[in-house]
């Protein structure tokens, strides 16, 4: 048998489309051509086609609602911007002249153009004359009606909660009518912000010590910007930052600092943070006199000085979410408070709170019911002032260091300083009674009082250079010991000389300026430290100026620089200045850190090894740098002391104007 023979092979198989062309005719409605619809078209196509038309088709349409949402929102700020512009600001009576914007680089300053007058509304800030930052190439008039789009929008996205707490020490906290955070609509009508100051004169260009200050904050501010940005304090030695409050203290501490030197770029950075990231309503504690003056007292002269509606809308949430701290049966406020729950509570290790602390937040407190028109923020903080002024304790208008807030009475009886925890009450009751015009004659009393009892009973001399300083009492027994903090007395002294009090008052504060000096010249690195013993004996070989191992270290604090400002503002002796340049000298030459930033130092008598601290306060930039320019500056009108007063952080907040005769 065969076998069988081979199939042939299978013929290839061939794909092929058929195309059918009807020439010459045309749509007729039949079935015929109703079957060759896009339907069945489609179903022919390949799935890889049809996936490609399908993520073709999709894209488009994303591309276009994209479009259309940019669009939308460029109409709408357009639209806010219109609707804005046709408001008006209530009037405010103002007191001083409108503020200058100065350019970013000092030396376009002198080609800047006028901007239009300022539109005012009732309790917008004062006219200020202040050199404020500005740019020629853009209308101010569209950043600032941006700005008003921001505020508006931000003062109703944080919204408040109330509701019953209890302290760590038992104390109920109940939220009162107007103590909690109320909306907006209901606590003051809406604000809406006025239009960029105008530029009266031309700005002066910074001249070559103002330029070495101004160096100096940009590396300390890079250094910030770089590794701490919205934090609280920068670490600039580990490149990394600390938390206090968690509510970004050197960027708001140093707001007005920017917009005195011209930093017009920084100043506008900083502003947009708080814009977008600045939130009050969260679970954490603070301290209600270091809040007050650092954050309270911040927003307050940023808004003074730039008229930037944002400023005030954040300071009058922050004031509310303090009032809870006032909720104590002696009205004596706890130290601190819970800005998110409203839980109140004095410190862990004690039921008292501090003299300077309670009686050192009524600038702030006060200008704010000034500026919102709501009375409880003037009326709670005065409450302290009036009852510190009934109770018995003083010794010839000296105060002792704590007060509780429960018997609402001074404790630790018998020790006087004016140092730490006394320092800011007496200054104050000098500073209150400037504010408000001098018609508050208790204020002024106490003060005079309080200045004899530091003469007659803190007042030595030193040796061998017989310098003037003040010590501290305690249980009848005086100690030659003397804070830095103590070095803000001879600029609070020449102030109230300015303003009509006794002439030896400059006397005394030309003395002790000169021994705040030696706390600096007498120190290897020329920083003062912390604290120093003058010796009271002469002996051979000894200085003035004594220091103990645990009191060397210095924090960056402004108290010496302050005094000089002041000194040099009102007498015009320009040894002031060269003394504050010989400081700036060494703060750059023993603290600053080379990738940005400036830390304290542990030892201020080692200039080789000074071992830095790896912490910058955050009033090295809203202080000591602010003074510091301030000093150099020959223009009495940059910040005029008839016009302003600076709260105890360095923020200027405007005097008040003297009630008209009906």
């Amino acid at each position: 048998m065969y076998p069988p023979l081979p199939l042939p092979p299978p013929a290839p198989h061939r794909d092929f489309i058929s195309v059918t062309l009807s020439l010459g005719q045309s749509y007729d409605g039949s079935k015929s051509w109703r079957r060759r619809s896009c339907w069945r078209k489609w179903k022919q196509l390949s799935r890889l086609q049809r996936n490609v038309i399908l993520f073709s088709l999709t894209f488009l349409m994303l591309c276009g609602f994209l479009s259309y949402i940019s669009v939308a929102d460029q109409w709408r700020a357009v639209d806010g911007r219109s609707a804005e512009e046709q408001k008006t600001r209530p009037a405010d009576p103002p007191v001083l002249p409108a503020p200058q914007k100065a350019d970013a680089h000092p030396e376009n300053m002198q080609g800047a153009l006028p901007q239009k007058p300022q539109r005012h509304f009732r309790r917008g800030p004062p006219n200020l004359l202040l050199r404020t930052p500005s740019k020629d190439s853009e209308d101010p008039r569209q950043g600032d009606t941006k700005r008003r789009d921001e505020a508006v929008g931000d003062a109703h996205q944080e919204e408040s909660t109330q509701r019953t707490v209890v302290s760590w020490r038992g104390a109920v906290i109940e939220p009162q009518p107007g103590t909690e955070l109320p909306s907006r609509k209901a606590e003051a009508p809406a604000r809406p912000s006025s239009q960029a100051p105008r530029i009266q004169n031309p700005a002066a260009s910074p001249n070559e010590r103002q330029r070495a200050v101004i160096d100096a904050f940009r590396h300390a501010w890079a250094g910030y910007r770089k590794f701490a940005w919205g934090h609280d304090e920068l670490k600039p030695v580990s490149r990394s930052f600390s938390e206090w409050f968690g509510l970004g203290l050197t960027l708001i501490d140093a707001l007005d600092t920017m917009w005195i030197l011209g930093l017009k770029k920084e100043f506008e950075e900083a502003r947009k943070w708080v814009s977008k990231k600045l939130r009050f309503q969260k679970d954490v504690d603070v301290n209600l006199f270091e809040s007050t003056i650092r954050i309270l007292g911040g927003l307050l002269s940023a808004y003074h000085l730039s008229g930037d509606e944002l400023f005030l809308r954040k300071a009058e949430d922050f004031g509310n979410r303090l009032m809870p701290a006032f909720q104590t049966p002696s009205k004596i406020p706890y130290s601190d408070v819970n800005i998110g729950t409203g839980a109140a509570h004095p410190p862990r290790w004690t039921s008292d709170s501090t003299v300077a602390e309670v009686t050192s937040i009524q600038l702030e407190f006060r200008e704010l019911s000034r500026l919102t028109g709501s009375k409880k923020f003037q009326e709670a903080a005065e409450e302290v002032t009036r009852h510190v002024h009934s109770l018995s304790g003083k010794k010839d208008g000296l105060v002792p260091m704590f007060i509780n807030t429960h018997s609402g009475l001074f404790t630790h009886m018998g020790v006087f300083t004016l140092g730490a925890r006394a320092d800011s009450y007496y200054e104050y009751l000098l500073k209150q009674w400037i504010q408000g015009g001098k018609q508050e004659t208790q204020l002024l009393e106490d003060y005079l009082e309080a200045i004899e009892g530091i003469r007659r009973h803190l007042l030595r001399r030193s040796e061998p250079r017989k310098l003037t300083f003040v010590g501290e009492l305690a249980h009848g027994r005086f100690s030659a010991k003397m804070d830095h903090l103590v070095c803000f007395l001879p600029g609070t002294l020449a102030l109230g000389a300015h303003h009509g009090l006794p002439a030896d008052h400059m006397e005394l504060a030309r003395a002790l300026m000169d021994t705040c000096y030696q706390m600096n010249r007498q120190m290897e690195t020329g920083l003062s430290p912390e604290i120093v013993h003058f010796n009271l004996y002469p002996q051979n070989d000894h200085k003035d100026v004594q220091v103990k191992p645990a009191d060397r270290h210095n924090l960056l604090r402004p108290e010496t620089v302050e005094s000089l400002f002041y000194l040099y503002r009102l007498t015009g002796d320009r040894k002031y200045q060269d003394w504050g340049w010989e400081i700036l000298q060494s703060f750059n030459t023993y603290t600053r850190v080379p990738s940005g930033g400036y830390s304290s130092i542990s030892n201020v008598q080692d200039p080789l090894n000074p071992q830095p601290r790896d912490k910058m306060e955050s009033f090295f930039l809203g202080e000591t740098l602010k003074y510091l320019y301030l000093l150099f500056s020959d223009d009495p009108d940059l910040l005029s002391l008839d016009t302003y007063v600076f709260n105890t952080e360095a923020h200027p907040l405007p005097i008040w104007a003297p009630p008209r005769e009906v």
